[in-house]
């Protein structure tokens, strides 16, 4: 069994999500907060949940 290590909030580091869109990619901090909000509500899926074997 591994044990669960924690990172001090200190030495923790932001993450920067990119996203494609319309062709192109983007830091989604970019984008404007409507955009923003549109991102966050996004469903994503697997190709097994879309009916694919």
């Amino acid at each position: 069994m591994s044990a669960v290590q924690t990172i001090p909030q200190a030495q923790r580091q932001r993450c920067e999500v990119w996203t494609r869109v319309m062709g192109y990619h983007r830091p989604v901090a970019a984008f404007n907060p409507g955009k923003q909000s549109e991102h966050r509500e996004r469903v994503h899926f697997t190709e097994r949940a879309a009916g694919r074997p």
